[in-house]
């Protein structure tokens, strides 16, 4: 049994798209080619390939959890490229990171109908899934096993002192439909609305403290179950940890927190890096006895805060003014309490947090570009590009 922070369970949103950027909803093919019939999920040796709501998203997930990050690395690494072969013999297609598809029209999408549908359709009865929020987000989701109920408490508030500002230095998603959103973080700005018709399943997205599972099932899968039920829900949505959508969530089912705030990034090293870097700070968090926890309002305004403006954004937190201050601090921290091989992953994070989140670096390129082409086209060159450093497994510096 694996103890807090010991391992490392990754899981990878990726796009399916042609030549020209246009997703394509073939995710249950490629599934097909790889596993012989239609499943939900197939094995890649060490880790999996399998569907997403989206007919156009596939998810890459490791099998068992990593102990080692370059292991981490390699091993994914290698089940991306299997893929891709796939890809681009069968289809002429290729896969694409980031936080949102630049140019998907909701209107074009498609949702998965095969095995689960009966879930989707029920899920559709109660929410408006025509929403970018549900079918043009792709996250970078990290999940960190705990022993016992005192190690996922533990593990769990920490962690919710830490999301607000983890955005600062994941977001990569700050262009929808063609153009450039409001936010830095358009995905989790659409995703904190996306089940509006229950608040209580997504809450503010930053959860609140608990003290024990007991208060953890109380504040969220009894209480938008109990909501649910008033809303003559199917009994397939009630009572399901897997529908609470907050930025940690507890997952007992799989004894690890899993963590949601983070857009997919344009290659699984960043990916890897991310992940040192928010394991390397906890470990410190949890041995600094001292180290301020704030209260949870504070938390959540900064969280909306940070979602706008990135690293720029204006925060309430003692150990920085700034959402980019406080990343440099949670640097630190890491850097204090890293292994050597998570040590080696952090100038990653340095440099996106002194130069740029992936969301600043792509509206840097896109206005470059723009100014010897139109939009639409320095678009397509600077997600090409992000494709590019998927298949190679390059980091974008700028």
């Amino acid at each position: 049994m694996y103890g807090t922070l010991e391992v490392l369970g990754p899981e990878h949103e990726f796009s399916i798209i042609d030549e020209k950027l246009t997703p394509l909803p073939i995710v249950d093919k490629v599934i097909r080619d790889v596993h012989g019939r239609l499943v939900n999920c197939t094995s890649l040796g060490a880790c999996s390939f399998g569907k997403e709501l989206q007919a156009h998203v596939a998810e890459f997930k490791a099998n068992r959890p990593f102990v080692s990050p370059v292991v981490f690395e390699e091993t994914m690494q290698k089940t991306v490229e299997a893929i891709l072969g796939i890809l681009e013999s069968r289809y002429n297609a290729r896969l694409l990171g980031s936080g949102m598809h630049p140019l998907l029209r909701l209107r074009d999408a498609k949702v998965w109908s095969h095995r689960d549908r009966g879930i989707y359709a029920a899920m559709s009865g109660i929410f408006n899934l025509n929403r970018h929020g549900w079918l043009n987000i792709q996250s970078f989701q990290l999940n960190l096993p705990y022993k016992n109920e005192s190690e996922a408490v533990r593990l769990y508030s920490a962690l919710t002192n830490m999301l607000p500002y983890l955005p600062a230095v994941a977001a990569s998603s700050p262009i929808y439909e063609s153009r450039k959103g409001a936010y830095v973080d358009n995905r989790l700005h659409f995703y904190l609305t996306n089940q509006m018709e229950v608040p209580s399943i997504t809450g503010n997205l930053i959860p609140e403290y608990v003290n024990s599972f007991e208060e953890y099932e109380k504040a969220t899968v009894r209480q938008y179950s109990e909501e649910l039920a008033r809303l003559n829900a199917p009994r397939c949505l009630l009572n399901k940890e897997w529908l609470n959508s907050r930025g940690a969530v507890i997952r007992q089912d799989r004894k690890a927190v899993e963590i949601r705030v983070l857009d997919e990034q344009e290659s699984v090293k960043s990916d890897v890096a991310l992940s040192c870097f928010i394991r390397a700070a906890l470990r410190g968090i949890l041995r600094d006895a001292e180290y301020p926890y704030l209260a949870h309002p504070i938390l959540v305004q900064d969280f909306k805060h940070v979602l706008r403006k990135g690293l720029q954004a204006r925060v309430q937190h003692p150990k920085g003014k700034t959402a980019g201050e406080v990343c440099l601090h949670l640097l630190q921290t890491a850097m204090s309490n890293a292994t050597d091989e998570e040590r080696k992953y952090l100038p990653i994070i340095k440099q996106r947090i002194e130069g740029g989140n992936l969301s600043n670096i792509i509206l840097r390129n896109v206005a470059k570009k723009a100014q010897k082409t139109d939009l639409k086209e320095a678009i397509f060159t600077t997600y090409s590009h992000l494709a590019d450093c998927l298949e190679k497994n390059h980091v974008c510096v700028n």
